[in-house]
């Protein structure tokens, strides 16, 4: 196992600042991440004309990784439920800390907790896993299963969790409260388009990130010398169900939940440019998050190739970023705030909010000092995925 990587002295900071902040406000936050367009609601976009009309995710961003300039968004950092788009958070605090050979024989206390209905991947107690197998079955599965061995062998649920929300501090991720490492249905679980691809590119950036979600298919053991083939659910890089696979596309996650309905973060690559779409909850279920997905990946690299940046991504501050100072504009918008609250189970309020946020900031460095406790968050029971239908 690698050294635990901890956060720079000036993103503890930057976390004891921002996060009160981050919690003022049920819907938005106080401090607009990224430029003041992007805490307006309605759609974003200045300098090009051409988006598609049928759009109709509650939220939605289209970013450039490279430069990080947000190029359109629709409500880019209202909260929402993320479903297993936050894996991708999960695997930006625990990727590197663990070594892709390093072989784990799971116990039943791996496995306790897990929510009823949750997408597995099949990871059975007494069988032994390599890290780069459990890894295959988040990114291709998205399997609880495999997160919460993971976690386990990261410390335990409970600290993995803190490490997340430290992590979304560090991003900037300010729209994000993290309770569970796997996306599920829990209560108070929200995160944002914005949010989520800031998630994306800086996952990207890592390699075994970028190969575990572009891989299509693996071997996955199943006892013994037996394996069985595991899918990946991102259809616009498979072709599963009848959707058409994108051209150039290089991951990265998706996921679904019957309260965030489905969400998905694509990214793909033509011509030497690489673009980040972020859909959250579309109204047509099934495929329709990943046809809404490619239109925007289609005007990306059409028509939004003239257009004026209306925000940018911003980087993390133990990389540099710069914190960005309280704004007495807050997003306007605020109307709905209590039903999209309601929708995720929590409403933040202000001083509940910046009470918890210094826990968490003390938590959390308590956390990262803390490597094998073995506490474990109790999981609330929700109707995620049961069957083959809501495994995605």
């Amino acid at each position: 196992m690698r050294d635990s990587s901890r956060l720079s002295r000036r993103a503890v900071l930057g976390f004891a600042v921002a996060a009160p902040l981050a919690v003022a406000s049920p819907a938005y936050a106080a401090t607009t991440i990224g430029g003041a367009r992007l805490g307006l609601t309605g759609v974003q976009v200045r300098g090009a004309a051409g988006l598609p009309k049928s759009l109709t995710a509650r939220a939605w961003l289209v970013a450039d990784h490279e430069s990080g300039e947000v190029l359109a968004s629709y409500n880019a950092h209202r909260r929402l439920p993320p479903a297993s788009t936050l894996k991708m958070l999960f695997a930006d605090t625990v990727l590197k800390k663990l070594e892709r050979t390093e072989k784990h024989r799971v116990t039943d206390a791996d496995l306790a907790g897990i929510p009823a209905g949750s997408s597995l991947v099949g990871v059975k107690p007494g069988i032994t896993y390599t890290v780069e197998q459990l890894w295959q079955g988040v990114f291709l599965r998205s399997g609880n299963d495999a997160v919460h061995v993971l976690a386990h062998m990261n410390g335990g649920v409970a600290e993995t969790v803190a490490e997340m929300q430290a992590q979304a501090a560090d991003l900037q991720a300010l729209d994000t409260h993290v309770v569970s490492p796997d996306g599920f249905d829990h209560k108070g679980q929200l995160s944002s388009a914005y949010d989520l691809t800031l998630f994306a590119r800086h996952g990207l950036a890592d390699a075994d990130f970028r190969a575990y979600c572009a891989t299509k298919t693996a071997d996955f053991p199943a006892g013994g010398k037996k394996t069985f083939q595991i899918q990946n659910t991102d259809r616009l890089l498979t072709g599963a169900w009848g959707v058409p696979t994108y051209d150039g596309l290089i991951g990265v996650k998706n996921g679904y939940t019957s309260n965030a309905g489905n969400t998905f973060t694509g990214a793909a690559t033509r011509d030497g440019r690489t673009l980040l779409v972020t859909m959250m909850h579309p109204k047509s279920g099934g495929s329709g998050v990943y046809e809404e997905t490619a239109q925007l990946l289609d005007w990306g690299f059409g028509s939004g190739a003239e257009a004026e940046p209306v925000g940018t991504l911003v980087a993390p501050l133990s990389e540099g970023g710069a914190s960005a100072p309280p704004t007495r504009k807050a997003a306007k918008g605020a109307a709905g705030a209590s039903a999209d609250a309601a929708a995720g189970g929590s409403s933040w309020g202000l001083l509940g909010g910046a009470g918890e946020a210094a826990a968490l900031l003390a938590g959390g460095a308590l956390a990262l000092r803390r490597r094998r406790r073995g506490a474990e968050a109790e999981g609330a029971a929700e109707d995620e995925a049961g069957g083959a239908r809501h495994r995605r």
